[in-house]
This record gives structure tokens, sequence and C-alpha cells, in this order.
């Protein structure tokens, strides 16, 4: 950049080399992107006019109207200074620029000052834009993460795999995070302009952005959209009008380009995957080392008394009552992220849970976390933030109680140990599950369990009047693992433990539910009288036909509870017990066939068959994928028949060179949310 006076004819910011060391070259290659605590160079083009007595100084502006004004130091001071030393002959001068391991991140604007020796402004260039991230490569910085091959995956990998489905039927699908495709970085700072503290106060908040904790707060507040100009807005049941159906994302660029191409209008819709996925992908470029986590049978508890009471009428079904919410989820998903946590004592290091799914208020704003995983292991609640919160996702109690029709409660079911199971993240070294539940509390029954949950403060059931005595008639239900669109059966099984015969009644109820157990409608009840003779077992068998089921279960959870109780008045106490039938989606085939070269076509093949008794309307492929290409649509010609197979092929160029997924969603109108992927290595030309 030539400027009046000529001094300095060029400023270089020798991006190439500084982004190679400083692991941005995937975000870009032409703009200057640099990680904090970790010193850069640039170069300055002199004419000769520049003579020994000239001094120069380098002045860095940041915030929206150059608020916050840091001169860099000519020589190492302390620690949380910038500071610049020159080298080099006069016509060419090699400048390079220390950051303090607790600089603010953002977007820098530098200008390079010419003084003359009486202290006179000779000169000064055009201001040169940089952008500086969080820094987990350097020791000081406080997200230092110390294992390279930890690094690849929680900062580098832009492939994730999401665990979702039932703590005994867990399923994957693959997700893009695409934390390094064009343009990702410039939105996720749009995302921090776009909070309350920085719409209010852009100076305060400016200088708040060197703390990990406060800017992954702010993330978990920003992306959801309630009360702020957040980025996805949840809707947890169909119709999903004017928006996308959680489902049908693949990855996360594509909501948050439709966000910053929108003037941040929320993008509709989001659930807690998709929530979870956004906000790893903005934490993941902005430099903090993150990870998806998926709690299986996950407890919402809003009063914060640790048991998630479920209240049934005589008819097994559940009281609608609008002033208590308490639920428990199949499956919920959030993100840990790892820092130091120098505002809390010692032993709250490590990772940190952060929820974006938009569920309760912390400290006035729907967001959750920073929370300590250690702090949840040891019942430690009075840490900031959200502790008690999400102590109980994974350690509530749940107690169902049938209301008799004089009002009073009965107690039918009381489960200590199903909440928090198969706790799950996707491995470093590979896609396949890794479980980390005993990262968040000590193995169930242990006696050191039972130290924590007296030390959170939780009630001690000692109430025998309330808990339901062992009686002779036990409850069990089987079931095979059901494909979508198949007939199946369900085995309910009594079981008489007693020295004498029982007249017992059953009831046994089919129904469908989402994931985070709304009720979609009852498929099927009965109710049957039986005697179940003494020491033997006696089995019931119900059908699920596909006409019948597939008019309750939603067309994105394909999930039916079985619900079973058994009463012998006089005899026993009435007992309950349900099962979770996940209904298995059929698999997409994705090929891509022979050898990837970086912008060179290559052709990729899809095919997939109808496995239901109907034909499908309406069928649409969805593909993505990291350096691959952009989401693309690729609609299906006419229906597809029952039994029949679809085909499909197209083209693209890879845009960056390395192991890349390919990511294929199908849609229909029957059949939703089937998901496929390929593995493409791209090569070097």
């Amino acid at each position: 950049m030539a400027n009046h006076k000529g001094l300095i004819i060029d400023v270089d910011v020798r991006s190439h080399e500084n982004n190679l060391a400083h692991h941005t070259r995937e975000i870009d290659r032409q703009r200057l992107i640099v990680r904090r605590g970790q010193p850069f160079t640039i170069s300055l083009q002199c004419s000769d006019a520049l003579s020994p007595e000239h001094q120069l100084e380098l002045v860095l502006h940041l915030g929206k109207r150059d608020e916050v004004v840091i001169k860099a130091q000519k020589e190492r001071g302390a620690g949380d200074k910038w500071w610049f030393n020159q080298q080099g002959a006069q016509d060419e001068m090699l400048l390079t620029l220390h950051s303090p391991a607790n600089a603010v991140i953002g977007q820098y604007r530098l200008a390079v000052l010419v003084m003359s020796p009486d202290g006179l402004i000779v000169e000064m260039t055009d201001k040169t834009a940089f952008h500086l991230l969080f820094n987990p490569w350097c020791k000081d910085d406080v997200v230092y993460l110390p294992d390279e091959t930890l690094l690849q995956e929680y900062v580098m990998n832009e492939d994730g795999v999401i665990y979702m489905g039932t703590w005994d039927y867990i399923r994957s699908i693959a997700w893009n995070y695409g934390q390094f495709e064009d343009y990702v970085m410039d939105i996720c700072f749009e995302v921090l302009d776009n909070s309350k503290g920085a719409l209010k106060n852009s100076e305060m908040d400016t200088e708040h952005r060197s703390d990990p904790v406060y800017v992954s707060r702010i993330i978990t507040a920003m992306v959801n959209s309630n009360g702020d100009r957040g980025v996805l807005t949840g809707r947890w049941d169909e119709p999903y009008l004017g928006g996308v159906a959680p489902y049908r994302w693949t990855g996360s660029v594509p909501i948050l380009r439709q966000w910053s191409k929108a003037r941040m209008r929320p993008v509709k819709y989001g659930q807690c995957w998709v929530f979870a996925g956004v906000a790893c992908t903005v934490l993941r470029c902005l430099g903090v080392p993150t990870r998806l986590i998926t709690n299986f049978s996950s407890a919402h508890d809003v009063d914060g008394n640790l048991s998630i009471d479920f209240l049934l009428n005589e008819r097994l079904e559940s009281f609608d009552r609008r002033d208590r919410k308490d639920s428990s989820w199949n499956f919920h998903c959030w993100v840990e992220s790892w820092m130091r946590r120098d505002d809390l004592p010692k032993g709250n290091d490590g990772w940190q849970v952060l929820d974006p799914t938009p569920q309760e208020l912390s400290d006035g704003e729907f967001c959750c976390g920073p929370c300590p995983v250690t702090a949840v292991k040891e019942g430690n609640l009075g840490v900031k933030y959200d502790a008690p919160f999400v102590f109980a996702e994974v350690n509530a109690d749940i107690i169902h109680w049938i209301i008799q029709q004089d009002g009073q409660r009965q107690k039918i079911r009381e489960d200590q140990g199903s909440v928090g199971r198969n706790i799950s993240t996707k491995s470093v070294y590979g896609d396949y599950r890794e479980d980390v539940t005993l990262n968040y509390k000590y193995p169930e029954g242990s006696g050191k369990e039972r130290e924590v949950y007296k030390k959170a403060g939780r009630r001690v059931t000692e109430l025998t009047n309330e808990n339901p005595e062992p009686g002779q008639l036990k409850l069990s239900i089987k079931h095979a693992k059901p494909v979508f669109g198949t007939d199946f059966d369900v085995i309910v099984e009594v079981k008489n433990e007693g020295g004498r015969d029982v007249l017992a009644q059953l009831t046994t109820l089919a129904m469908a539910v989402t994931y985070n157990s709304l009720h979609r409608g009852e498929c099927q009840r009965q109710t049957i009288s039986m005697t179940v003779p003494a020491h033997k077992a006696h089995k019931e068998v119900l059908r699920l036909h596909y006409d019948d089921y597939v008019r309750c279960v939603s067309s994105d959870h394909h999930l039916i509870r079985v619900k079973a109780l058994i009463e012998a008045p006089g005899e026993n106490e009435p007992v309950m017990t349900m099962a979770n039938i996940p209904l298995s989606m059929p698999e997409l085939l994705v090929q891509v066939p022979g050898k990837a070269i970086v912008w060179e076509h290559v052709t990729a093949y899809i095919s997939f068959t109808n496995p239901l008794p109907v034909p499908l309307k309406g069928g649409v492929f969805t593909v993505e994928g990291g350096g691959l290409l952009s989401a693309t649509e690729i609609h299906v010609d006419g229906d597809v028949a029952p039994g029949q197979k679809v085909s499909v092929k197209f083209s693209f160029s890879p845009m960056r060179t390395g192991v890349r997924k390919l990511l294929v969603d199908f849609d229909s109108d029957r059949l939703k949310d089937v998901k496929g992927v390929a593995t493409v290595v791209v090569h070097k030309k």
C-alpha cells in the first residue's frame, strides 16, 4: 500500500508463512490470521529516504469504531503487553510482533508510524487488518491443550459424529462442522458482535474477549435465538413450517451462512444436536478445543429437587400439568470446551459443559455453562455456571406416580440409576464412540456416588410407606430391533416369584414419542386379566403393524414407547415397566470411486431402496462436505415405489486437500432423516 510521503512503500503481512506456523492456513491463505501468545512477522519495503534516525511505532486498533487502541512496546515488557522487535537493512525491514497469551481475540487494524527524531509523525501507513484467535498450542493461553492428537481432533477436525437414539440402542449421524469453510470465521465474529453485551457496550465487550469463559458463555446464548439476535430457532415437533426440519441438516455451515445473509434473522429450525453442532463449529473456529457430548436418558429438572416426577392417570396417560415441566429426554446433546478456570478455586480446570439448547434461564439469559465437569462429578454445586442444572441432567431420580380417582398418589416405579447413561463423544482415534460417563459421575451404586449425592443436597429416599414393597410379581418387556416399515412383536413377561397363584390385570400401551418425550399419540392399547401360577411366567405378545403405528409415529423420531402395568389388588403393589423401541432406518449407499484431486471433477453415486410398503413422494437428496462442496439439493423424479431402488450421480470439484467426508441426507413425504456418508481422500495436483 503506497502513500503520500513514500517512506514505506509496501507492507507485506506474510500470510503464507504466518498462517502455516499458526495452524490457520485451512481458514484462509490470503488474509493474515494468527493465534495469540505466538510471534508473527511482517515486512516493510522502505524507500532510501528512511534514515536510521527515524523510529517506528506500531499502533493496534480494535472494536467496531476503534474503541480500543494499543501501542506496541519496543522491547519485551510484562507478559500481558504487545511488543515488537525489528531487524534488517534500510530498504527492507522485518518486524516480529509478539502478542500476549491473554490478548483480546478479534479483528485488529495495524498502523505503522514513522517518527522523526524530535517525536513528530512523519508518516503513517494505511491500517492493515488481521485476525487474532485463541491459541491452544501456547502453554500460557488458558485454552492450552498439551496433546497434539487431541488438538487435531478438537480444534482442526471439521468432521464429527453425533450420537443419538436411546441408551440401549445408540445410533450415530455424521456432522460437518466446517469451521474452516469460506467466511465461517467472519460469521463467528458476527455472532459475538450481535450479542446483547456487544450491542450495549462495545468497548466493555471487546475487553472481555480475552476470556474464553466470557466468550463461550456468549456463544451458548447466541446459538439459540431466545431473547437475542441468535442463530437458530428451536422447534420440537411438526409442522416445521417456513423452515428446515432439524433432522434435515447435515452440518453447521449452511445454518451460519443463512443467518449472516439474512442479516441476523434466526434460522428455522434446530433441536439439541443442531444447537450443539453449531456451537462446536464456532468454538473450534475461534481456537477453543471443543467436543460434542451426548447424554442418554437426560433429565430436565425444572424445580431443582433432583427428582423428575411423572404423574399418570389410571389409563397410564400423562397428566398435562402446565405448572411443571420436568422431563426426561432419550438423549440430549451439549458441548464440552477445554480451558483453565482462573475465576474458580483449584480443581475446576479442564473440560467445561456448555449447552446452547434453550432450556432454563441462567442469570437472565438462555445460556448454560461453562460448568466444570469435575464439579459435576464431585457434587460441588456452588460452582459457576449452572452446576445444579447439569448435575441433575446426569443424576436425577425418576419417579412415576399414578393419580387415582380419589386424588391419592401411588408410586409405581422409581429409578435411581436410569438417568445419565452411556455419556458419549466421538473418539480422537476414529469414527467410533468413546464413553465418558465416568468423567461425570462415580459408578452407579458405589459408596463414593452416594457420598456425592448427600453433598449435592439430594434427598435420600428413606420413607418406607412411599416405596413400593418388592412384590412377588416381576414385569419385563422384550423386543427385537425392528426396521421402520415392518410389522414386529413386543413380548411382555409377568413372572410370579411367590408361592401362590395370583389373579392380575395387565395393561399394555404402545405410544409414539419424540426423543425428548413429547407424546405423539397412542398406537395400541390392551387390558387383559390373567392368572399367573406360582413360580411361573406368563408371556403376552403385542403385534405392532406398520399401518397402525405409522399413523402416530412422527416422521422424524421413529420411536415407540411401550408401557406395561400389572395390578393385583390385595396381593401386590402396582408395578410398571417401560421400553423405548427405536425403529431403525435404512442405509444410504454413498460411493466416490476413482482418485480425488483438488480442483478436478470427481463423480459420486448415491443409491437407496424404499423399505416401506407405500410409495415415497417428493424425494430429495441433500449433499455437503467440508472442503468438498456447499450444501446442494438433488431432486428425485417421480414417486419411488415400494422396494424400488433409486440411484443418482453428481459431480463436484474438491476445494481443499486431506481426508474429507461427503454427507448425504434423504427426505420424502413418508420417510425422513435417512443418512449416508463416504470418506474422500483429496490429493494435491
